[in-house]
């Protein structure tokens, strides 16, 4: 059983440091610069056998306009709504601020319990700032160091007051990459089907999940590159589990300047690893560009489903020109997902979006998908009649059977007399032909050659 802890503060005092250190895993995106975090994280957290839900929030700020700073300081306010206990963050090092002090008195005021917690203690650099934080009147400070694990006892035994009966503890929502192959031929239907939303910054990615969750769960604004994180959000769709994955945009290689979007980049790429069906969202007024193509062949390159969600629609240009461009550059630059869905939308008005989540599922059925071996080498059979194999040295090549070797992606091994001298166009030939036979549009398939062995060769 658990409970909720949202950890606050200004910005560049450890907050998600602290969160990965108690999560016990290094998905939050840790510098040195200050406001790194804006959307609020969450993921399950543990010290010894103490388990709770936590939130990791954006940098406070003493702003209440329009600002990104403003619509940031909103969001860690719904995080404080929902947690069951506050812990207060400030810097030992630094000493109490007058942010500290500003936002201390409004904790005093608000009906979530507070634990003021000094981080940067190791060694006495933190030992002034633990003794000037007893000013801020929110009860005895809880000396530790995110950095090096110090002081997570006595955070445990603050804490431990605070496990109740509530709920229990929901399936994690942290990207752990070890699940992303695991299990590839299990039962797949009460598992959480994991989609991510990628795309160039300011497409709308986070503005279309908050219309599908139906509230404003994501920052959002007209600024590019507001996220950041990759941020999983649980959310259930026509009664099955869905772990929505909002991405931070992804910019041409040669554009990137700064580290922390180099971390944002790898946060995205790790998001696509993690995912089984992903949503490529496009601009209509500049639809599929060279780093769309980019993006759409990564995914592809990574075996998961694709589907292209063209945002924006309501204010397109010219709508006829536009979707023909599309799919002429699909035709071209990207033939190994013949056939992807293409959906037409807005975000912001939510038109069009009914049509996205079930594209979705037909494409997660789609890259679970098993053939037998019977009627594979039946097709086959047929397949070769009318096209055999090209000549090759010493005489035709034979393609002796073929089987799947796995789902998500399918995945199919072709056993033949010499599979080294297999060109790759009868690959793609056949690849093609399973595609269109079997019915498996917009999904990647992979198809490996292997030589079979000659029983005679002892």
């Amino acid at each position: 059983m658990t409970f909720t802890v949202a950890v606050i503060g200004r910005p560049n005092v450890g907050k998600s440091t602290l969160f990965n250190r108690l999560t016990g895993k290094q998905h939050a995106i840790v510098d040195d610069t200050p406001g790194v975090t804006r959307d609020r994280r969450e993921g399950n957290g543990s010290i010894s056998d103490l388990e709770f839900r936590l939130i990791d929030t954006a940098g406070l700020e003493d702003a209440y306009d329009d600002s990104l700073e403003a619509r940031m300081r909103q969001q860690t306010e719904m995080a404080l709504s929902e947690a069951d206990v506050t812990l207060f963050l400030i810097d030992g090092r630094a000493g109490v601020m007058p942010l500290d002090q500003h936002f201390a008195d409004w904790l005093r005021k608000h009906p979530t319990p507070t634990l003021l917690v000094v981080n940067k203690c190791e060694g006495k650099a933190g030992k002034a700032g633990l003794y000037e934080s007893y000013s801020l009147g929110l009860g005895e400070p809880i000396p530790l160091s995110a950095e090096h694990g110090e002081g997570l006892s006595e955070l445990y035994d603050a804490l431990l007051p605070y496990r109740s009966s509530a709920a229990e503890i929901p399936e994690s929502l942290e990207l752990d990459e070890s699940e992303a192959d695991a299990g590839l031929d299990d039962d797949y239907s009460d598992k959480p089907l994991k989609l991510a939303i990628i795309g160039r910054p300011n497409v709308g990615k986070s503005t279309m999940i908050n219309k599908l969750l139906g509230r404003e769960r994501l920052l959002t604004g007209p600024e590019a590159g507001v996220t950041r994180d990759a941020i999983a959000v649980a959310w259930e769709y026509q009664g099955r589990e869905v772990r929505l994955v909002d991405t931070a945009g992804l910019r041409r290689k040669a554009r990137i300047k700064e580290k922390l979007e180099y971390m944002s980049v790898g946060d995205t790429l790790r998001s696509i690893r993690f995912a089984e069906v992903v949503i490529l969202v496009l601009d209509a007024n500049a639809p599929l560009d060279k780093q769309d193509l980019t993006i759409a062949r990564h995914a592809v390159e990574e075996g998961r489903a694709l589907i292209i969600a063209v945002n924006k629609w309501d204010i397109a240009g010219d709508r006829v020109a536009a979707a023909k461009r599309i799919e002429d550059r699909l035709q071209t630059s990207l033939p190994q997902v013949r056939g992807v869905p293409i959906i037409t939308c807005s975000s912001k008005t939510g038109k069009g979006l009914q049509k996205l989540m079930p594209a979705v599922v037909k494409a997660h059925e789609l890259w679970n998908t098993r053939i037998s071996t019977g009627a594979l080498n039946r097709w086959l059979a047929a397949t070769v009649d009318s096209h055999p194999p090209p000549v090759s040295g010493l005489g035709r090549i034979k393609l002796r059977y073929m089987t799947q070797a796995r789902t998500r992606p399918p995945t199919f091994v072709l056993f033949s007399s010499r599979a080294d001298k297999l060109p790759e166009s009868y690959m793609r030939y056949l690849v093609n032909e399973l595609r269109a036979d079997f019915k498996l549009p917009g999904i990647p398939i992979r198809m490996h050659g292997r030589k079979g062995e000659n029983p005679y060769a002892e």
